[in-house]
């Protein structure tokens, strides 16, 4: 994704303001996803600081800016951001239910959290041997979630394991803007698979190929885990990729079927629109 007004899904992490008259509120994000807009209207175009009626300007981690709906954050007091004092869970599924008692069959979820979302977790509140945890949602309401959708401690990751991890979400759908397992557009999953290795990057394919945090390199020197860009010239990047080893790279495209796939950088078009590599440094 290269266009600067363009959809974002954000899942639940701590945002910044610059609402409410003072220069950096906090804010967390209540809902699994929420869209950013590029102006105080849900008929704007959709992008990834002041508060305008029901919308709030807010910059992300990565240094996105746009308006979001008060609706779906919660703004921190204080005491400090949402799991900050407290140890957090950090769901390691590609989606996971969370629910008001510990089984699946009574009620319907609360709520269905994406990949990466953190959620404090309530003392040693454990259940059936350990499978469930008790944990305090961004709204402050409480749920149940399985120990086997989370992970406690994260580590950065190798290359080796990010790539295994980038294969875990193949098939998952091509959504534009979208940075969440609910969804990927292309520089979302790079920059997703990047962060794993403990590495923020910046959010848009255009921006991470001039990124600081980068080097650039030959085709014929690829190794796996490297980035490649894709355009009608360097200039002018609207697509990206990881390379994987063995003349393969995986990415999130809507060329062919939409959606997370494995390709061949032999092949076209991706060959002939190839024009830049990049190594993280």
């Amino acid at each position: 994704m290269t266009r600067r007004h363009s959809r974002l899904l954000f899942i639940s992490v701590v945002l910044l303001f610059s609402a409410f008259s003072r220069a950096q509120d906090h804010a967390v994000v209540i809902v699994p996803v929420a869209n950013m807009y590029s102006s105080a209207s849900d008929d704007a175009d959709v992008a990834t600081l002041e508060s305008r009626g029901d919308w709030a300007k807010i910059r992300t981690p990565d240094q996105y800016t746009g308006w979001i709906q008060l609706s779906t954050v919660r703004k921190l007091n204080g005491s400090g951001d949402y799991g900050s004092s407290t140890p957090t869970v950090q769901v390691n599924s590609l989606s996971a239910n969370l629910y008001r008692e510990t089984d699946v069959t009574a009620h319907k979820p609360v709520i269905t959290a994406p990949f990466e979302s953190r959620l404090e977790l309530i003392g040693d509140a454990t259940a059936d041997d350990g499978r469930w945890l008790k944990v305090r949602l961004p709204d402050l309401g409480t749920a149940w979630i399985q120990s086997g959708d989370i992970i406690r401690d994260p580590k950065p990751l190798t290359i080796a394991e990010s790539i295994d991890l980038a294969k875990r979400f193949l098939g998952i759908t091509y959504l534009w803007g979208g940075r969440s397992s609910f969804g990927y557009d292309c520089s979302g999953f790079t920059q997703m698979l990047v962060r794993s290795r403990g590495i923020n990057m910046p959010r848009d394919a255009d921006l991470q190929a001039a990124w600081e945090g980068v080097v650039a390199i030959d085709r014929k020197d690829l190794q796996a885990g490297d980035l490649l860009f894709f355009g009608s010239s360097p200039a002018s990047i609207t697509h990206t990729g990881m390379f994987i080893g063995g003349g393969e790279f995986i990415h999130d495209t809507v060329h062919g079927h939409p959606g997370v796939q494995i390709s061949r950088l032999d092949d076209q078009p991706w060959t002939r629109i190839l024009v830049a590599c990049r190594r993280i440094k």
